[in-house]
């Protein structure tokens, strides 16, 4: 169905959408499958953070083509995964996208795309719909329509940690009724969603634990069933009571409060029960500590008020546990938590406020040079004074005066301001690139400070990401053969961190891995033995074998891994690591080089079997770690097809 809007809207709105946004429309028509998937994917990298072209792109008639596409089934699995992925991201952007999504019947078009048995396409489609739930525009009674469609969810909470994470987020938002929670309930979902309790990613735990502080709220059937149930031979209640210790993140310790206070009022756990007194009622009062978030201590103390509000006892208790009253005086001082939120909105709104700060660039006094530089560093982590404020007073320019001559303190944060103006999303990279600025970001990374090694070789690699052959060729000349592969042996192991990853967005794009290797291969090869042969953390020999995966993606770059026995040979024992992220990063690179649409990939094939990573790749598909299973399943059948 198309989603149109009445004329007048349209004709004033279509006024400043740009001729780039009809051409990623006018793209999705192509007769050519390749050329529309290739559209999809630069339309995918275009809406990042650009919530103006992705309001431009909806009005132009994206979002039902999209969805066309996405239910095709001569669609190939990668095009409406990405279709998918383009359709959150624009849900991503302001309400009034939402609204024109749902409008256009996307939910129901995801949820059918949930029975495509493609794991990457049902994951894709799960990210839409959790993004779509979550805003609080979108009628959460749309989940429980077709009755087909809660049971097929809890089905596929056993397919990968993705599915688990994002199914139970779409739960926890959507439970709003005492009906929901008798939906939820009847479907199984204490039995399914339990064992996530004990899973080893942290974002599935948290969104487990907060479904479950949403089924128990005011309900006792809930509540009488979880105080009975065992997680891996341990009752709930006793989980919940781990998760509420001082060494969990503060997000996992209230909400495990929250259940247990739910599960206690529903009549499911006595007052006087130690999991209450000793454990839940002291992570409570904890919580309402000055030291902890305005936002924590207001919903600690709500838990708290809720918990011991019908108990005399319990309130005895809490009145003399770690200075409560003082604490809770201490309120009174604070803003309301709306107009908090509101003054922080208004920061950058407060009159000549971003000119004065600019202004205390050029003052003489070098503390006031730092005040002002620190207070844009701030201003800069978010993506709206990016895209508005330092946009519109070309703050980049008096930054970059700035950085050619200033103490070592103000340059560490005006350089690490630099880095987040040179995001891909932000309009000030574009300007900065054309002032020159590579030569000096490059005069960084051979400073004696690590700090402004980091920020410089950061800033780089900002730069090259998603970046035209040009800059990147004028990244590599401006740094040099000689000073590149120095700090890849920097002891700082930020240094290697960020030199790592600016050598990956270096080698992404096929036509740009086989150029970069062709002048470089010898030397980039050598630095990645030396790496992994080295003694380097996990998240350093990770980043290094991704780029093994990059070269492997090459059209001519992965012959330099095919005629290297010793990288191969290393390829195969991080395969076989005890390490779930080394484990999939080098499956990722053999899935690259055996990928069969490629010339050559039968005599790949031969030689890495002979050599015995297919019975590797045999032993990867039966992992626990579902996502290392699929990926070794996903290069097998390589060899079958």
């Amino acid at each position: 169905m198309a989603c149109l809007l009445e004329a007048p809207l349209r004709i004033s709105v279509l006024s400043e959408v740009t001729a780039t946004s009809r051409h990623y429309v006018d793209r999705l028509f192509d007769p050519d499958p390749q050329k529309v998937l290739q559209g999809v994917i630069d339309m995918k990298n275009a809406v990042i953070g650009n919530n103006k072209q992705k309001a431009n792109l909806i009005v132009l008639g994206a979002v039902p083509r999209l969805l066309y596409l996405l239910q095709q089934g001569s669609s190939s699995s990668e095009l409406r995964a990405e279709c998918a992925v383009v359709l959150g991201s624009l849900a991503m952007g302001t309400e009034n996208n939402i609204k024109s999504l749902v409008d256009c019947h996307i939910i129901p078009a995801l949820l059918q795309g949930l029975l495509c048995p493609d794991l990457i396409f049902i994951e894709a489609c799960l990210r839409c719909l959790r993004t779509v739930f979550i805003s609080p525009v979108t009628p959460v009674q749309l989940l429980y329509t077709d009755p087909t469609v809660i049971p097929h969810l809890m089905s596929l909470l056993s397919r990968s940690q993705r599915t688990q994470e994002y199914i139970t987020q779409i739960f926890s938002h959507c439970c709003k009724t005492p009906e929901h929670q008798t939906v939820l309930f009847n479907h199984g979902a204490i039995q399914n969603i339990a064992p996530l309790l004990i899973s080893p990613s942290y974002k599935v735990r948290m969104q487990a634990l907060k479904c479950f502080s949403v089924l128990a709220y005011e309900n006792t059937q809930v509540s009488m069933t979880l105080v009975n149930v065992l997680v891996d031979e341990e009752l709930l209640s006793q989980v919940f009571v781990r998760m509420m210790q001082r060494d969990q993140p503060i997000d996992m310790q209230l909400t495990a409060a929250k259940c247990l206070t739910y599960m206690c009022r529903a009549g499911a756990i006595r007052t006087d029960d130690s999991c209450i007194v000793l454990k839940t009622l002291p992570c409570l009062v904890r919580m309402c500590s000055k030291e902890r978030l305005l936002e924590e201590r207001v919903e600690g103390a709500e838990t708290l008020a809720y918990l011991m509000e019908p108990d005399v006892e319990l309130q005895r208790i809490a009145s003399v546990t770690d200075h409560l009253v003082a604490m809770l005086a201490d309120y009174f001082k604070y803003p309301s938590s709306v107009s908090a939120i509101t003054d922080i909105k208004r920061i950058t709104e407060t009159e000549n406020m971003m000119d004065r700060i600019v202004s205390g660039l050029s003052e003489s006094s070098v503390k006031v040079r730092l005040a002002a530089v620190r207070c844009l560093h701030s201003l800069s982590r978010s993506v709206q004074q990016l895209r508005t404020s330092f946009h519109d007073h070309a703050v980049w320019k008096p930054l970059m005066k700035l950085l050619q001559n200033a103490p070592d303190e103000v340059l560490v944060m005006a350089s690490s301001t630099l880095c987040n103006l040179l995001l891909e999303f932000s309009p000030s990279k574009e300007p900065i690139l054309e002032s020159g600025v590579i030569e000096l970001l490059c005069s960084l990374t051979q400073s004696d400070s690590p700090a402004l090694r980091v920020n410089g070789i950061w800033a780089l690699m900002n730069m090259a990401f998603q970046a035209d052959q040009k800059v990147k060729g004028e990244i590599v000349r401006a740094l040099g053969t000689e000073q590149l592969f120095r700090l890849l042996s920097d002891p700082d192991s930020n240094v290697l961190m960020k030199t790592l990853g600016l050598l990956r967005n270096l080698l992404s794009t096929r036509p740009h891995i086989d150029q970069v290797m062709s002048s470089h291969g010898k030397q980039i090869m050598q630095a990645v033995t030396l790496i992994l042969e080295g003694e380097h953390s996990i998240e350093v020999k990770e980043q290094t074998l991704c780029i093994l995966a990059n070269i492997a993606d090459g059209n001519t770059a992965k012959e330099l891994i095919m005629t290297n026995d010793d990288i191969l040979q290393k390829i195969k024992y991080y395969m076989a690591h005890s390490n779930v992220k080394l484990q999939l990063a080098a499956t990722f690179c053999i899935s690259n080089l055996i990928w069969n649409e490629e010339d050559g990939s039968q005599e790949r094939q031969d030689k890495l079997r002979e050599l015995g990573f297919v019975d590797i790749l045999h032993k990867l598909t039966q992992a626990s770690d579902p996502n290392l299973c699929d990926r070794a399943k996903t290069a097998m059948q390589q060899y079958l097809a």
